[in-house]
């Protein structure tokens, strides 16, 4: 399954992006699905037809879907209570209607990854094209899935479930049901559940798309999303410049708008692979406009950002772990590290880490910016390395 995030700054026209996307794959004879995380129906305006809570076709080879959050939601916490049963029953407590539950937070980004893992594990399409949110908030969505994760971790490690032989003599010791199995069981499959998602954003034939308009805002947005996916172990395969106006003003079109224009996109095309889509002069709607717009194909997959240990001990005596940040500025750079985790901060960007198993065995040396790469150096910690007292 080829998977494609398109997110941008709000306002950029990423949601017309992914329809067209979308539409021409279809037109090719790929079994396409679009999924958007937006509340109201602006998928469905760009495609000329509506989209709902179930997957639907809307053209040949072409199938839309907006979840429903709510009815997610409801779902989850109808399910939660009866295997909760027995613990909510002995402290008396009142189970709650579907007919009285709203989402809480967060609900609408855990339900859109889990359409996003179901659809990419589905069999019935060749290709899904995902309508982030925009760039700030998408960013967040892709991080969640690893965060929750290793919040469950460190709630409830597995390694501390109590055996299933001695649940039984501990709640007579304690007097009370132990709610430990239902609880590691639920853990389990919310582990589960995310690390399925994780799979998808990490899988090499996921790739992400940034849609922005050229000029100073859409440059700066630009570099910080380019930041903060690299932050992730993502890279955007195309950067579709959006609404790009015509290299000859016409009457009422401000030259020095299409001066900034032309240097966004200069600047641009030293990083990205740039497609320019030109301004048709009216918002998008339907097959025809959809057609008229020439976004990029969806034939190559996109590529992963790797972050690799480079073994120099035997000129340096240091391993160093290269982690590539274009963009990232040496005075906003911190790193910390706990235990066998690494916390960087690049600007407003933060990511905990998991150390390599091979580096858990060094203490950190010192770290160097260079050329849009952050090199960390490791050296062996002679107590916990064979050879090096």
């Amino acid at each position: 399954m080829r998977t494609i995030l398109i997110t941008g700054p709000g306002g950029s026209g990423r949601t017309t992006v992914a329809a067209a996307t979308a539409r021409a794959a279809a037109r090719e004879g790929t079994r396409t699905l679009v999924l958007s995380a937006d509340r109201t129906d602006t998928l469905g305006a760009v495609l000329d037809a509506a989209t709902g809570p179930e997957p639907a076709a809307v053209a040949p080879d072409l199938t839309a879907w907006r979840p429903d959050a709510a009815a997610g939601f409801r779902d989850d916490l109808t399910a939660f209570q009866e295997r909760a049963a027995g613990v909510l029953n002995l402290l008396g407590a009142a189970r709650l209607d579907a007919e009285e539950v709203t989402p809480l937070p967060g609900a609408e980004e855990l339900s859109f990854l889990r359409a996003l893992r179901d659809a990419a594990l589905s069999e019935r399409f060749d290709l899904l094209v995902a309508d982030l949110p925009p760039v700030a908030d998408a960013l967040a969505l892709l991080s969640l899935p690893e965060e929750l994760r290793r919040y469950l971790r460190r709630l409830l490690p597995p390694e501390r479930q109590a055996a299933r032989a001695l649940r039984p003599v501990l709640g007579k010791l304690a007097g009370v049901p132990m709610p430990s199995e239902w609880l590691y069981e639920t853990a389990a499959r919310w582990d589960a559940e995310l690390a399925a998602v994780q799979a998808v954003l990490a899988d090499r034939n996921t790739s992400v798309r940034l849609v922005a308009e050229p000029g100073p805002a859409g440059a700066d947005a630009v570099r910080s999303a380019g930041l903060g996916l690299a932050l992730r172990g993502l890279r955007p395969d195309a950067l579709i410049a959006n609404r790009v106006l015509p290299e000859q003003p016409a009457g009422g079109l401000p030259a020095g708008h299409v001066a900034q224009q032309r240097k966004a996109l200069e600047e641009w095309q030293e990083s990205y692979d740039v497609t320019a889509v030109h301004h048709l002069g009216r918002d998008p709607r339907g097959t025809e406009d959809l057609a008229a717009l020439p976004v990029p194909g969806v034939k190559d997959a996109g590529s992963t950002v790797e972050w690799t240990v480079v073994d120099r001990l035997a000129e340096d005596g240091v391993l160093v772990w290269r982690l590539p940040l274009p963009g990232a500025i040496r005075d906003d750079l911190d790193l910390v590290r706990r235990g066998d985790e690494l916390v960087v901060a690049a600007g407003r960007f933060r990511r905990i880490v998991a150390l390599p198993s091979v580096l858990r065995r060094c203490t950190v040396e010192g770290a160097a910016l260079r050329e849009g790469e952050l090199r960390i150096r490791f050296a062996p910690d002679p107590a916990l390395w064979p050879g090096t007292r």
